[in-house]
This record gives C-alpha cells, structure tokens and sequence, in this order.
C-alpha cells in the first residue's frame, strides 16, 4: 500500500510524459503499446532503484547533465511538433489520420520522452528506490509502486480513449496541442534552468 500511494503520487503529476501519453490516446496512435512502454520502463527504473542504482547515478554530474540537455532538446522538438501540428487543423482529427506514425516511431518517441527526462530519474531510480530500499519489505514496496504505474498509464490511455470522439473538432484539437506545447516548454526550461541554476 506504501509503495501504491508513494508510486501514484509521484506518477500522477502532469508532466511531459503523461501530456505525451494523454496526447497520443487522443490520436489513436499506438496508444496501448505506449502505455506499456511506459508502464515497463517506470517497472524498470523503479526496480534498479530499489537496487541501489539510484544513489550513484545521481552522484555523476555527467549523467545528470546529459540527460537534462538531451532531455530539454527533445521537449522543445516536442512542442515544436505541437504547434505545427495546431497550424494545420486539416490534420486535428480524433480520428487516425492520414499521416498516422508507424508504430515503430511511436515507441521509440515514447522512450525517449521518458529516458531523456531527467524528472523520471528522480521519481523513480531516487526517491522511490531510496524509499523501497529503505522498507522491511522492499519486494512489496517495488511490486505496489509498479502497480501504481501501471494502472495510472492504462487509466490514461483507456480516458483518452472515451474522450478522443468527444474532441472531434479541429479548434479543441488546437487547445490540446497548445496545453501540450507549453507542458514541454515548461519542463524543458524547468531542465535548464536545474542545471544551469
């Protein structure tokens, strides 16, 4: 229950890779596949965490630093992405569109989005791995928290997915991809300016 509650509660806060999960859902492109992905790769980091591997990767300024300028880079291609696509409503269908991504291309998005991201690190490799690896149970603590993940990524995509034929009209499609653009830039300058600060 420690682990669920913890897990959840760093999870749920909006950031770049629920705004990246919640929009593809919206689009139909390859949804469920990127809530694995993502749900996988939270169930891997949290493990290394609970392992240890959190305390010395935070130690290396190298790592950090790469990973907060790649990180930032790829958010501001991101919402790049997002405004061009709010400058051609033609393509702000809820339903597939002609230029859907294969899903190969998805998924390498989707773990870069979430491996380029040094808040995702923290979350789970720093705080709940030192968390879990603190508890009289750490096996329970990591199995609660993966948990967590899981029916957070999956709940977001099966909403996005009740939602996306409610926001069939290009003008909701634009305030979507502004929401989503300024969510990228928000964490990208949040990135630079931890590590330049």
């Amino acid at each position: 229950m420690q682990g669920m509650g913890t897990g959840g509660a760093l999870i749920v806060a909006i950031g770049a890779q629920n705004a990246f999960v919640l929009d593809r859902g919206l689009r139909g492109e390859h949804a469920w596949h990127v809530a694995w992905v993502c749900a996988l790769c939270d169930a891997l980091l949290i493990g290394l965490g609970v392992l240890g591997l959190g305390a010395l990767i935070s130690r290396s300024e190298l790592a950090m630093q790469l990973a907060s300028y790649g990180g930032a880079a790829f958010l501001l291609w991101q919402a790049w992405l997002a405004v061009q696509r709010m400058r051609q409503p033609d393509g702000l269908k809820a339903e597939v569109s002609r230029r859907r991504p294969a899903r190969g291309q998805v998924i390498v998005a989707t773990l870069a989005v979430t491996l380029l991201n040094p808040q995702v690190y923290l979350d789970t490799l720093v705080m709940l791995g030192s968390i879990g690896s603190l508890q009289q149970d750490p096996l329970g603590f990591y199995l609660g928290a993966t948990f967590a993940s899981f029916c957070w990524f999956f709940a977001l995509v099966g909403a996005a997915g009740f939602l996306a034929p409610r926001l069939a009209s290009p003008r909701a499609w634009q305030v979507i991809d502004g929401v989503i653009a300024v969510i990228m830039v928000v964490v990208a300058v949040q990135l630079l300016r931890m590590e330049l600060g």
